[in-house]
Order: structure tokens, then sequence, then C-alpha cells
């Protein structure tokens, strides 16, 4: 892999972290991140949302929160789901994004998981899938990417959940760190964490 080129020389001052599906800011991912920024970049602003299960909704909960943010200087991460919703905030605002594990097209993916399911991190909350929010899913989504410099993925092979080929072709001419092996969840985060954060160029 090339290593990462950051997209520009602007330093990143607001950085939103966006979980997967059926997963949350508990996750494993989210809180090694969060760590990382309160230990070396407390200064830059962090938002790690709890995302609404309507993907419409819980994309207009986090325009509403990052409303004043500076977009030049704001940079997304985002896991599975929460990789397409950071490509499509990352293609409005035209900031740079990381990638782990993205979803391309989740409309697809998804519609057989309508129904009730539990959270991951926290057996006592429920999340339902409704029809409709696949219909959201699917209008949200993109052909490809409008400048891929300002994009790095990491992509496991070993993803179970998702193919990682079509992760790879999606973000074609980005900086992209293909795992040989890996499993969806990035088991092995605490790897690539210094790669994601560099990518970014923190204040």
């Amino acid at each position: 892999m090339q290593s990462p080129q950051p997209a520009s020389t602007t330093p990143v001052t607001h950085v939103l972290y966006l979980h997967g599906f059926l997963s949350s800011p508990s996750s494993t991912k989210a809180r090694m991140t969060a760590a990382a920024m309160a230990q070396h970049h407390a200064e830059v602003v962090w938002l790690c949302p709890m995302l609404a299960a309507s993907p419409a909704q819980a994309l207009q909960e986090v325009l509403q929160a990052t409303a004043d943010w500076p977009k030049t200087s704001t940079a997304i991460i985002g896991s599975s789901l929460g990789g397409f919703y950071a490509t499509w905030l990352a293609e409005r605002w035209g900031c740079k994004a990381v990638l782990l594990n993205p979803a391309v097209h989740p409309a697809r993916d998804l519609a057989a998981h309508v129904g009730e399911h539990t959270l991951w991190h926290d057996s006592d909350k429920h999340f339902v899938m409704e029809p409709r929010f696949i219909d959201e899913l699917q209008a949200m989504e993109l052909p490809h990417i409008s400048q891929p410099e300002r994009y790095f993925a990491v992509i496991a092979k070993g993803d179970e959940v998702l193919d990682w080929r079509e992760m790879h072709s999606h973000y074609t001419g980005a900086s992209i760190k293909l795992l040989p092996e890996g499993d969806h969840g990035l088991s092995d985060y605490d790897q690539h964490l210094d790669e994601v954060l560099g990518f970014l160029q923190l204040a």
C-alpha cells in the first residue's frame, strides 16, 4: 500500500466518528479512537453520536449537531454503515474522511435484516430496521466519489460481512490500506490507528 497522502495542509480541528449498523459509541474502535484523540489531540473537537435507526434521521441529527463546524477543517471517520454515511457527508462538505470497511450498497445488504435487533454493545437496547429505512439508504447511494484524494480506506480482505472487492473498487484513486486478511470489525485496529489519525492532519 502507498502511504496515505493527506488531501490538503489545512489542520483538522473537528472530528466526527460514525459507528456502524447495530454498533454504538461504545464500540472498540470508537473508544480506542476517542482515547487517542483525548491523549494526543485534546484541542480537537470530538463528536461520536449514537446514530438513529432511521438513516435520514441519523444524518439530519448529525447535520444539526455539526451545523456550526468549520467544514474546511472537519474530518470524518466512519465504520461499516458509518463509512457509507461518512462518504455521503464528505461529498457534501468537501472534507477528509477515513473509511473502515465501509458499506457501499447498504440498501441491498440490509434488506434481509428488516426487523428488530439487539445492539452489539448493549443487549438492553434494541434497534428496529424498518422497510422505509431501506428506501432512505437507497436514496443516499452515490455512484462514485468525486475527490478520491480526500479519502483513506482501511479494507480487510477477510471481511466476513462485506465484499472487499466492492469496497476497493468504489474508492478507486483514494489512499487504500488493503489488509491481506483481517475481519469486518478490524480487531487489529490498534495497528492502523496511527495511520488513520496521521491522514487527518490533526491540529
